[in-house]
């Protein structure tokens, strides 16, 4: 618990001291392509610095691809696999995260 509440803190810190919203990335890539009405360059670029923070690039690209093949996601939330479970894990905690640090 300790632990899950000092990473959400020294994320907060470095999200707030981040300098603009660029959404260079995978994911904020993705974002901005996305047919969501609430994708735009500030939701999308502090998306993409949570991921920057939280996630290594490989689950990044891997992300990114959800959003355009949803299909992919069910796929691996459904899965056996042992590495399947860890990723979708750090997806879980990523996607809290970016909620608690990007939703207006």
């Amino acid at each position: 618990m300790i632990k899950t509440v000092l990473g959400a803190t020294a994320m907060a810190l470095a999200i707030t001291f981040a300098a603009g919203f660029a959404h260079a990335g995978p994911i904020g890539n993705a974002c901005m392509k996305s047919d969501r009405k609430a994708a735009n360059s500030a939701v999308c670029g502090c998306i993409q610095k949570v991921a920057d923070a939280s996630l290594r690039n490989s689950d990044q690209r891997r992300i990114a691809g959800f959003m355009v093949d949803p299909q992919k996601a069910q796929d691996v939330k459904m899965s056996k696999s042992d590495s399947d479970d860890a990723f979708w894990e750090r997806y879980k905690v990523f996607g809290e995260q970016a909620e608690l640090f990007c939703a207006r």
